[in-house]
C-alpha cells in the first residue's frame, strides 16, 4: 500500500461519481500530498481516458481511480415498472420532464472501463459495492497498482481479505452517497458507525483500514487513527472546495440549509444513499422504485432538469451526516487547516 502515513496528513479524498471529482479537484488534492480520487462509476472509457490525461498534466503525485461493482439486474414485471414510473410522473415538476423506462445495458462494462487504467496506471484502484473479478486484482498488482475495496461489516471485510488486495475502506453509516453494502437486496445492513466499524475490522483483519464516514476535521482524523485506521477517506469535506465539480445549488444547500438533516433514500437510484433531505426524498418515501442502477437511469432527467433550473429540491444532494461542518475554500487551504487541526489534536 502507498505509505500515505508519510504524507503531511493521511487523507484520501473520496471518489464521488457524477461529475464532482473532476481533474482539477483530484489533482489539487494530490498536489498537497494527500490522495485525490476519481469516481468513475458512470464514466465510459473515453471519459476516463480524458480525465486521467488531464490529471497527469496537473499533478505527478499518486491518485486513485474508483469503480462500482454492479450486480446483475433485470427489469421487473411491467406492473412494477408502471408503478415506479407513475410515482415520478406525480412529482410537481413532472410536466416539464419526459420519463421512459430504461433499456439494457443498465451499466457500463467494467472490463472496458478499466482499459484506460491499465494504460495510465494510477497509483491506486478502488472498488465500491462489491468485489471485482480476481483477474482484475492480479492485473492491477502486476502493474504495481495498489487495490482497495469498501466494506460495511466484518463478513465483507473477511471476504475482501481473501482476495489479496492491499487495504479495506471501512464505510460507516455516517458516510454520504451510496452505501457500500455488498447485497442491495439484503436489509440486514448492520449500520455500524465509522469508529465502531474500524474497531471491529481491525480486530478481524490484518489489512490496513481506511476509515470513511463523518470525518470532517483534524480532530475527526486523529480520533479515527486512534481507533486503528491507517488513513481517513473524506468526501463531504471536499464538496464545497473551489476546485470541486459540485453544482452551485448542491454547494448552497451544504453551506446554508443547515435546518435539514442528511438522510438515506432509495428514491434517486434504487439503492440506499445518503444526502440532504429535500422534497424529492420526502415525496418518494415508501414509493415503488426500480432496482439499482435502473432507477438511477430513470430519474436522471429529473436530476438534470433540477440542475439546469437550480432547483435543489429535486437534485441528489449526496452528503454525509456531518455535512454542516463543510468549508468553502480552495483545496490547499482546506488541507492546511486539517493539518493544523490534526497537530492540535495531538497535543
Amino acid at each position: 500500500m502507498i505509505d500515505i502515513l508519510k504524507c503531511r496528513v493521511p487523507i484520501i479524498q473520496a471518489p464521488m461519481a457524477g461529475g464532482i471529482t473532476i481533474p482539477a479537484l483530484v489533482a489539487a488534492v494530490a498536489n498537497t500530498g494527500a490522495i485525490g480520487s476519481f469516481g468513475f462509476a458512470y464514466s465510459n472509457a473515453q471519459k476516463i481516458n480524458e480525465d486521467l490525461i488531464a490529471a497527469k498534466t496537473l499533478t505527478k503525485n499518486p491518485i486513485n481511480a474508483n469503480f462500482f461493482i454492479f450486480s446483475p439486474v433485470t427489469l421487473p414485471n411491467e406492473h412494477t415498472q408502471n408503478e415506479a414510473l407513475s410515482a415520478l410522473n406525480q412529482l410537481p415538476n413532472s410536466e416539464n420532464i419526459s420519463l421512459r423506462i430504461p433499456q439494457p445495458p443498465f451499466h457500463l462494462d467494467l472490463e472496458e472501463q478499466l482499459q484506460p487504467i491499465w494504460e495510465h496506471q494510477p497509483a491506486m484502484l478502488t472498488f465500491h459495492l462489491g468485489i471485482p473479478p480476481q483477474d482484475v486484482i492480479q492485473r492491477a498488482h502486476s502493474l504495481d497498482i495498489c487495490v482497495g475495496i469498501t466494506a460495511t461489516n466484518e463478513k465483507e471485510a473477511l471476504a475482501i481479505q481473501k482476495t489479496g488486495v492491499d487495504f479495506i475502506v471501512a464505510q460507516g453509516i455516517e458516510a454520504g452517497g451510496h452505501r457500500g453494502h455488498f447485497d442491495a437486496d439484503d436489509d440486514s445492513d448492520e449500520q455500524h458507525s465509522t469508529t465502531e466499524l474500524v474497531t471491529r475490522l481491525a480486530a478481524v483483519s490484518s489489512l490496513p483500514i481506511v476509515a470513511a464516514g463523518g470525518i470532517m476535521d483534524g480532530e475527526d482524523i486523529r480520533n479515527i487513527l486512534n481507533h486503528g485506521a491507517s488513513a481517513a477517506q473524506m468526501g463531504t469535506a471536499f464538496l464545497c472546495c473551489d476546485e470541486a465539480g459540485t453544482s452551485p445549488t448542491h454547494k448552497h444547500f451544504i453551506m446554508n440549509e443547515h435546518d435539514r438533516e442528511a438522510v438515506y433514500t432509495k428514491g434517486f437510484s434504487g439503492r440506499w444513499a445518503q444526502g440532504i433531505n429535500n422534497q424529492f426524498i420526502k415525496l418518494m418515501e415508501k414509493k415503488p422504485v426500480l432496482p439499482f442502477p435502473i432507477q438511477n437511469m430513470l430519474t436522471n432527467p429529473v436530476r438534470q432538469f433540477a440542475i439546469k433550473t437550480n432547483d435543489g429540491e429535486y437534485q441528489s444532494l449526496w452528503a454525509g451526516k456531518s455535512y454542516k461542518k463543510a468549508r468553502a475554500t480552495p483545496v490547499r487551504q482546506l488541507i492546511r487547516q486539517l493539518v493544523d487541526e490534526l497537530k492540535l489534536a495531538d497535543l
